[in-house]
């Protein structure tokens, strides 16, 4: 009879765990990013919440530059392609200071590509935008990356 009263109760409770765990901590609505960057660059931080406010979960490795290197080498981007952060979003890669409404354009339309690059730090990219800038922006192009290294102008912002 013990066992039965036991059993139950644990049903009972087990019922109740998958709720009151996605309500304390519902699924993203947007996929996981996966950040390789310096603990101390502070425009990588600030990039990263511009993608977690556009709903992205984010996940950051805080490595060397040594090792970004590496990590860019490892996902066969040309160092030309080069910036202060490497991301992986859904089987791509981002490099650098891409805006999330690109990362949501690609990953709507899914070309068969390798990712996207913001090559350098342009000012006025999100990460690149703060009061420190004075309100500077320049012009800069979002990189389609092909996997044998070619690219194609994705979005231009003046």
């Amino acid at each position: 009879m013990h066992r039965r009263l036991l059993l139950s109760r644990l049903c009972a409770l087990w019922g109740t765990l998958p709720l009151a765990a996605l309500a304390a901590n519902p699924s993203p609505t947007q996929p996981l990013i996966e950040v390789w960057k310096t603990a101390s660059c502070g425009c990588c931080k600030d990039w990263v919440k511009h993608v977690q406010s556009a709903g992205f979960e984010v996940k950051t490795h805080d490595v060397s530059d040594d090792a970004k290197r590496k990590k860019r080498q490892q996902l066969g981007l040309p160092e030309a392609y080069g910036s202060c952060h490497t991301a992986l979003v859904s089987g791509y890669m981002l490099e650098g200071h891409v805006p999330a409404r690109d990362i949501n354009r690609l990953l709507k339309e899914r070309p068969a590509a390798l990712g996207l690059a913001v090559p350098a730090m342009p000012i006025g990219s999100p990460g690149m935008d703060g009061p420190e800038y004075g309100g500077r922006r320049d012009k800069y192009a979002v990189l389609l990356v092909q996997r044998n290294g070619g690219q194609s102008v994705y979005q231009q912002y003046p």
